[in-house]
């Protein structure tokens, strides 16, 4: 049993739970249920640097990654920083976060907001819209085909986009339909937790034109995206290398600097 494994089993407790804590009428009249969205995807296609930047205060693989910010002040400077989107970690107990973090993210700046989670139920995704969020994501590694198929296609329902994350063909194979915006190739291996950029290299010819390219996990300097760019990809989430500043803002700002600088 992998991490991913462990995670879904865990999920399905935590959602369950969830569920009857908080009816779905409950969700629905929350205010923020019927603002309208934005397409991370629109914005994805018409920027030059395509930054994801994400907001995580630990994970399986980094452990402690920066427990001491608060998701204002990194929404804010991001925002400031001119990222084209913002991916908000809401998993508790492997990551560290929470739907508060949307929530006050939303509060924070206009930016597209992905909710980063396993989703496993549309419950989710109404969670997603009522705190806020306009992306979900969705992970091929713990669905089926026909659970990829129900979840986009209800996603698109609330105007949500949708980044659907592949860990190699067999994953993108199954993937592949219209109800998906984006296409995230993860460069992280799942049972070694080994990252290489030629994951998403040699996937990036089998993601058809129709979807945004995204490149996730190990980008930490801007020669990775330079190197990404000529194969098609037009989005990247940084995580870990942002957040493990004192100022994950200003970080982005300078890396993006630099980046078109080059």
């Amino acid at each position: 049993m992998n991490i991913l494994d462990k995670i879904v089993i865990d999920k399905r407790k935590e959602v369950d739970l969830r569920k009857k804590l908080i009816p779905i009428s409950q969700l629905e009249n929350s205010v923020l249920f019927n603002r309208e969205t934005v397409s991370l995807a629109y914005k994805l296609r018409n920027s030059k640097s395509g930054i994801i930047a994400e907001h995580k205060r630990r994970s399986p693989s980094k452990s402690v990654i920066n427990n001491n910010l608060n998701v204002q002040d990194v929404a804010s400077g991001y925002e400031n920083a001119g990222v084209c989107g913002m991916s908000v970690l809401t998993d508790g107990k492997y990551f560290g976060g929470s739907l508060d973090d949307l929530l006050t993210a939303r509060a924070s700046c206009n930016l597209p907001l992905l909710r980063k989670e396993f989703i496993i139920d549309e419950y989710q995704m109404l969670e997603a819209k009522a705190y806020g969020a306009d992306v979900i994501l969705l992970i091929a590694a713990i669905l089926t085909r026909d659970d990829i198929k129900k979840f986009s296609e209800f996603a698109k329902s609330l105007k949500l986009d949708v980044l659907l994350e592949v860990h190699n063909e067999e994953e993108l194979q199954k993937s592949i339909m219209p109800s998906i915006d984006m296409l995230g190739v993860n460069n992280r291996n799942l049972k070694t937790f080994d990252v290489s950029l030629n994951t998403s290299k040699n996937l990036s010819s089998k993601i058809p034109d129709d979807f945004v390219k995204v490149s996730e996990s190990g980008i930490s300097n801007i020669e990775a995206i330079k190197e990404l760019q000529p194969y098609g990809y037009q989005g990247f989430l940084i995580g870990e290398n942002f957040m493990k500043t004192d100022n994950p803002g200003a970080s982005a700002k300078e890396f993006i600097k630099n980046l078109s600088l080059l």
